[in-house]
């Protein structure tokens, strides 16, 4: 399958980082053969899940035809393999579902322009609720429990119509667009959702009660609102409250940072930033760490933080080390996808399905997990039918029925959600006899709470095939299996067990090795 001669790649890459303040630069040369030392007992956070949202196609898709919608379902959230051994799906182990707000009922008079980013919602006007709404998004909820999805997480970007101060589920002039006397009503609602669905035997595990509270939100795109941390911490303790008193178990996440740099600074959003502090230094005005259903976890998302690849790490190095001054709290990215143009790496518009946004997504998955110490990594919408990267599966823009297809991004996403599975641990590792490592070859490692089972995944951006091997104390662990992402590859299984502790790591691919004792 592979080459017989492995291409000697010659180029040193030097790559700046800030390490203690100082800056170091690293010269990791990819050679021949690249020795991989696994650190077992270098430990680090426990991953929780890996998952996805049903915003905003899932409520047209889960009424097509059932043959269309359970091939989509098995892709995103199948563990199993095919006869021969490739997997079917990418074993998601956490559901996004989104709470909308009705303005889908409101229809044209909404104001927001694409129909496809409206939602509706489970309360009607009167204040009534109608559990027959969202029935695509239920459905798909559904399909992901009989999976065996382990998490699900109901979030809203905005309240309900009815509890808005513009009537509509935009905003308007930065202000938060939730009437001032309807913060109990809000947590009370979104009590009401989680109770409605679980009479549908969907358990909600998480709420999210607001997103992206940085930005503004009136530019009628979709349903959003901006919330000052003020304002955050009075719905999470009223929704507190309202869930305490409905004796339901599920955890709050907060705060969907729109970029991870408003957790730990408040940069250009004065009274909306330094949110790991905020929220959960006891000393500050907007403590809600000690709330009974606060998750000890704080979420941002990844956007606008990616490129340059020295500036990707710098950025998660402030974050962690901001996270550290709060004694176990853990870290969620929570959305993702590939926006703008990233310093001109890549850009947003335009969909590709090949292997370019998938190796582009690897490394932020990589970073995600290893600079930032994230336990939780989520792609923002699972199903696109736009002209845009970010989609893992392609559909026809079609409410009633169409085609789909599969990007290379699904499937870069499975080399890390399909086998780091929750409760594994990830591990250190070293490249050469360094931790330092090259932007275009990432290693990272993830061991099974058994430790019978070491995940490590691979990403080889480079032109060449690149052979690695494993030395020094890893003579416990045999790499057994392999699956490969890229061009022409979606997860392929290849059986190594054979062959020894060494194999080759084809060009621009996004590898995941199975080691086992």
């Amino acid at each position: 399958m592979y080459k017989n001669t492995i291409l000697f790649v010659g180029i040193a890459i030097f790559l700046t980082l800030k390490v203690n303040a100082q800056v170091k630069p690293v010269d990791l040369s990819l050679s021949e053969t690249i020795d991989i030392h696994l650190l077992t007992k270098d430990t680090y956070q426990t991953i929780e899940h890996f998952g996805a949202s049903d915003a905003w196609s899932a409520q047209f898709v889960g009424l097509w035809p059932d043959q269309k919608k359970n091939s989509i379902a098995e892709l995103l959230f199948s563990n199993e393999n095919d006869g021969a051994g490739n997997p079917k799906g990418i074993g998601l182990s956490m559901w996004r579902f989104n709470i909308g707000a009705g303005s889908a009922e409101q229809g044209a008079q909404s104001g927001i322009r694409d129909e496809w980013r409206r939602a509706e919602s489970f309360m009607n006007a009167d204040g009534s609720y109608d559990w027959s709404k969202q029935a695509g998004q239920v459905w798909f909820a559904k399909a992901a429990k009989k999976y065996g999805v382990a998490n699900l997480l109901v979030f809203a970007n905005s309240p309900p119509v009815s509890m808005t101060d513009t009537g509509q589920a935009y905003a308007i002039l930065g202000r938060s667009n939730l009437k001032s006397d309807h913060y109990n009503a809000y947590g009370e609602y979104l009590a009401q959702v989680i109770k409605g669905l679980g009479e549908k035997g969907l358990n909600i595990d998480y709420v999210s009660p607001v997103n992206e509270p940085q930005w503004d939100w009136s530019d009628r795109g979709q349903e959003g609102t901006p919330f000052f941390n003020a304002e955050i911490a009075e719905i999470v303790k009223a929704l507190d409250d309202a869930l305490e008193k409905n004796k339901l178990e599920t955890k709050i996440d907060i705060a969907e940072a729109g970029k991870i740099n408003y957790l730990y600074e408040q940069a250009d959003k004065s009274g909306r930033g330094e949110q790991i502090t905020d929220f959960f230094q006891p000393e500050s005005f907007n403590y809600i760490g000690d709330l009974k259903h606060v998750s000890k976890s704080i979420s941002a998302h990844s956007y606008f933080s990616t490129s340059p690849f020295a500036s990707a790490i710098s950025q998660r190095e402030s974050l962690r080390t901001a996270l550290n001054t709060i004694e176990g709290l853990g870290y969620w990215m929570s959305e993702y996808c590939i926006l703008g143009d990233n310093a001109g790496e890549i850009k947003g518009n335009g969909r590709d399905l090949g292997i370019d946004p998938a190796l582009y997504i690897a490394k932020v998955i990589h970073n995600d997990l290893t600079i930032s110490n994230a336990s939780a990594w989520h792609w923002w919408i699972a199903l696109s039918p736009y002209d845009y990267k970010d989609g893992l599966i392609y559909i026809d823009k079609n409410k009633e029925d169409g085609d789909f297809y599969e990007s290379k991004m699904l499937w870069g996403l499975g080399n890390f959600s399909r086998f780091v599975r929750p409760g594994y641990k990830r591990v250190g590792v070293e490249l050469n006899n360094s931790k330092y490592q090259s932007p275009e070859f990432l290693v990272s490692a993830y061991q099974s709470a058994d430790q019978r089972e070491v995940v490590m995944i691979v990403v080889n951006s480079e032109i060449g095939d690149l052979k690695v091997s494993l030395t020094g104390d890893n003579s416990s662990y045999t790499m057994k299996r392999l699956y490969i992402t890229s061009q022409n590859k979606s997860l392929e299984f290849v059986d190594v067990g054979t062959s020894g502790n060494s194999v080759v790591i084809p060009a621009r691919s996004i590898v995941t090795v199975i080691l086992e004792k």
